[in-house]
């Protein structure tokens, strides 16, 4: 009987483990995707400064130079 018990527990443990494994590949890949929408939005943000800029600005500078 402690055989068939400690199948059942070992099943269970596994199935928790690979429930939990399926869940952090999901949160991981939402939050990859909030992260490129985040970076979409500063592109664009940085696309519409730049254009409402004067010509020459808001243009990278070497400062080393």
């Amino acid at each position: 009987m402690s055989d068939s018990l400690a199948i059942v527990q070992s099943f269970a443990v596994t199935q928790a483990s690979a429930t939990q494994q399926v869940l952090q590949t999901e949160f991981l890949r939402q939050q990859a995707q909030a992260d490129q929408s985040v970076v979409a939005l500063l592109q664009q943000s940085l696309e519409q400064t730049q254009a409402a800029l004067p010509a020459g600005q808001g243009q990278a500078v070497d400062i080393t130079a």
